[in-house]
Formats: C-alpha cells, sequence, structure tokens
C-alpha cells in the first residue's frame, strides 16, 4: 500500500530582518507554511520569537549559522573561525574546506554551536528541527560535532538534504548541469548522514526540495512540484520575504497553491509529526 504524502513547508532566516519575519507569519496565516527556522543570532531574532509565540501553531526550529552571519559567542572565543567582528566567512565552498582542513577550529566550533543552541533553549520554544544556513549543518565536519551534542540537546529532527532530480525536473527549466551537480554532491552526503541519523533515532522527511531552485521557488515551480512528490513525507524549504524574495511568498500565499494541496489529498505537517 502506497505511503500517504504529506508535506513540511518551511521558511529559512526566521530572524535575519524584520521584512522575512513579517512574510513568514503572513505565510503561516494566509498559505501554506507551517514551520520557521530561526536564526538566533540576527538582528529581528528577538522580533521573531516574539512572533513565534503569539502564533503557536508555526513550528520553529534552529537555523544553525557557521556561515554569512554572526557568531553568538565573542570573536576572541573563535580564533580564526570569524573575522575580528565576529562574523563568518561568506563564500560555502571555502568556510566548508577551511572548516574540515583546520582540526584546530573544530572545538571553537563546538563551542559556537552550543552557544546557538543554549540561546534557542532561551527563548522558551520547543526545538522542532535543526538545519544550518547553506546546509552547513552537513559539512562532515559540522554533522559530526551535531551528531556527538544531539542526545544532550534535544536534538531529534534534522533536515537531511537530499532532492529527488525527477520532480525537480519536471518542474522547472534551465541549469540542467548545475542542478544535477548539487543534486549529486548532497545525494552522497546524505548517503552515510543518513545512517548515522537512524542510529540516534532522529528523525527526517524523505526528500528536501527546494535547494536545486536557489532562490526560485516561486508559482510556477509550486505548481509543478506538488503533484509529483514521492510517497510518504517531505519538505519543501524557502525564503520568504516582503522584499528580496517576495515571488516565494507570493507562491506560499497562492490561492492556486492552497487549492492544489486540497486536490490532490496533501497533508501539510510540521517536523515533530514525523
Amino acid at each position: 500500500m502506497t505511503a500517504p504524502r504529506r508535506l513540511i513547508v518551511n521558511a529559512d532566516d526566521f530572524g535575519r530582518a524584520p521584512g522575512i519575519n513579517a512574510a513568514v507569519v503572513q505565510a503561516h496565516e494566509q498559505g501554506i507554511l507551517t514551520s520557521a527556522s530561526l536564526m538566533v543570532n540576527e538582528a529581528a531574532a528577538a522580533e521573531a520569537v516574539a512572533l513565534a509565540r503569539a502564533h503557536p501553531r508555526l513550528a520553529v526550529g534552529l537555523h544553525l549559522t557557521l556561515i554569512q552571519g554572526r557568531a553568538a559567542l565573542p570573536a576572541g572565543e573563535l580564533g580564526g573561525v570569524v573575522d575580528p567582528e565576529g562574523r563568518f566567512g561568506q563564500d560555502p565552498v571555502a568556510v566548508g574546506w577551511r572548516y574540515f582542513f583546520h582540526r584546530g577550529w573544530r572545538e571553537p566550533l563546538r563551542r559556537e554551536i552550543i552557544a546557538q543552541l543554549e540561546r534557542f533553549r532561551a527563548t522558551g520554544l520547543p526545538l522542532d528541527h535543526l538545519n544550518g544556513h547553506l546546509h552547513l549543518h552537513q559539512q562532515p565536519v559540522v554533522f559530526k560535532l551535531l551528531m556527538e551534542l544531539a542526545p544532550a540537546w534535544g536534538i531529534r529532527h534534522f533536515r537531511l538534504v537530499r532532492e529527488p532530480l525527477r520532480p525537480n525536473l519536471k518542474a522547472a527549466r534551465g541549469r540542467y548541469g548545475v542542478r544535477a551537480l548539487h543534486a549529486g554532491i548532497f545525494a552522497a552526503l546524505a548517503r552515510g548522514q543518513r545512517r548515522a541519523l537512524e542510529q540516534r533515532g532522529i528523525r527526517f522527511p524523505r526528500a528536501v526540495f527546494g535547494q536545486l531552485q536557489d532562490g526560485r521557488v516561486d508559482e510556477a515551480y509550486v505548481l509543478g512540484l506538488l503533484p509529483h512528490l514521492p510517497a510518504g513525507d517531505s519538505e519543501l524549504y524557502s525564503h520568504p520575504s516582503l522584499t528580496d524574495f517576495r515571488h516565494e511568498l507570493d507562491a506560499l500565499c497562492s490561492p492556486r497553491v492552497k487549492a492544489l494541496v486540497q486536490r490532490l489529498g496533501l497533508r501539510l505537517i510540521q517536523y515533530r509529526d514525523l
């Protein structure tokens, strides 16, 4: 018997800016958004927490930030992991390689991850899930640290990025080589990481969509994707905003998208439902 199709619809970068926070609430109240991932170190984090408390049906997880953002710990405690202003590097390839090869950075990274988990715990919000900005939570060194910390910090739900290429190709056009390359890279990472998560009883959706779109989760893509979701549990993540990614907010609130969800009998869920 085929498993029913269930879908987590998540917004990343919650807490990064007021325009993102407002878009998250709008997509949750008026659209199909079920959860958001909080950047605890960013300027609008306190506002995001207040909004989450005012909207208890919105599940919130930690969007671990180890790139393109500021650290929770002072720069002096992190050495070369951050610049003198306490900011992480910008380029994901360069940052990922540095974290892999600089063995002396592993203990500072562990302390920074703990500091961000502490900040999330201090909000009083239940930890619905964990993922990472630009998916750096799946960088091998970072992933290993998270697996070591998971039992003590209640990490029970995790975004394992592995986007099946076929549904994406049916839903979008162009950039075929880039999309195939990225799908292959994350499939290779996920292969071993899946076993580590299963051994620890950490749950994750079968497939995650959005990574191959790279900021192009618009109405046409969502309408093309939903009929081709695999059986079981999937996640669609996006970056709704009132400014930079208005098209992603419009997609999540689209009457056509909401009608298609109903017509297909998709059940909208959160990580805690896995």
